[in-house]
């Protein structure tokens, strides 16, 4: 079965500096892949980098397949959704027309239909009228995530969607791409809580310095080493009754 993305060898070069560097990964249907790593070390470059958005210096980004560099916006649109790190929003509108920015290609009452159905999976139903400028960042931040839904693509790209959200918010965010990736969808996230990674993803991708230095399952990837050399902790995974927390502290 081809990988929804996949990214082969994959380097950019920013202001003349290797910001990633030879970054290989794949995300197939049915499972959330997370990326982890200390501030900088290239994560949000490389999501940038497969979805086409900045120039790749080395190797190829592959969207269902197809090289991305020779997909259109239309095309790119269709295969990956995107929530970028950023939560900026250009107008004061309401919730619901937000949500429907994620389906554009389709006629405004479905777009809308699917909009509320969206808001509804976010527990923002009864916000929708309201304009995202009056609302928390935390219920702005649900309304993004609800356009990411919206869009139906079968590759969500989570750019760390559960900065600033409250504890319940963010295992509802978690609970919400895992449910996308149990109907067949494929899901690739970054994520600076390495206990929600932990829990939440089937596979992680460790990066530090541009590079990836871990690839596997939650166990095999936050290892003791592993911590220590990609986020400078010394620490481990335990095993609880809610399940697994990473336990640590600074060298």
């Amino acid at each position: 079965m081809t990988a929804a993305l996949e990214l082969d060898g994959v380097s950019v070069d920013i202001a003349g500096r290797r910001v990633v560097d030879g970054v290989s990964l794949t995300v197939a249907a049915g499972e959330v892949v997370g990326v982890v790593g200390a501030n900088g070390c290239g994560k949000t470059t490389a999501i940038r980098g497969a979805l086409g958005l900045i120039r790749l210096q080395t190797g190829e980004a592959r969207l269902a397949g197809r090289p991305v560099s020779g997909l259109g916006e239309a095309d790119r649109a269709r295969l990956a959704g995107y929530l970028p790190q950023e939560r900026r929003v250009g107008w004061n509108l309401p919730a619901w027309r937000v949500a429907a920015l994620g389906a554009p290609h389709l006629p405004p009452a479905k777009a809308r239909a699917i909009a509320m159905d969206a808001l509804a999976e976010v527990d923002m139903t009864d916000l929708a009228e309201r304009g995202v400028f009056d609302m928390s960042g935390g219920e702005r931040a649900r309304v993004l995530l609800a356009r990411l839904l919206a869009t139906g693509a079968p590759l969500l790209i989570a750019d760390e969607p559960a900065a600033g959200l409250d504890p319940d918010a963010q295992l509802l965010v978690a609970d919400l791409l895992r449910a996308r990736a149990a109907r067949g969808g494929a899901v690739l996230v970054t994520l600076h809580d390495l206990t929600l990674a932990a829990r939440s993803c089937d596979r992680l991708v460790v990066m530090t310095k541009g590079g990836v230095v871990a690839t596997g399952t939650p166990r095999q990837t936050l290892s003791r080493e592993i911590l220590r050399e990609a986020f400078r902790l010394d620490g481990g995974l335990i095993e609880t009754q809610a399940g697994l927390v990473v336990a640590a502290h600074r060298q």
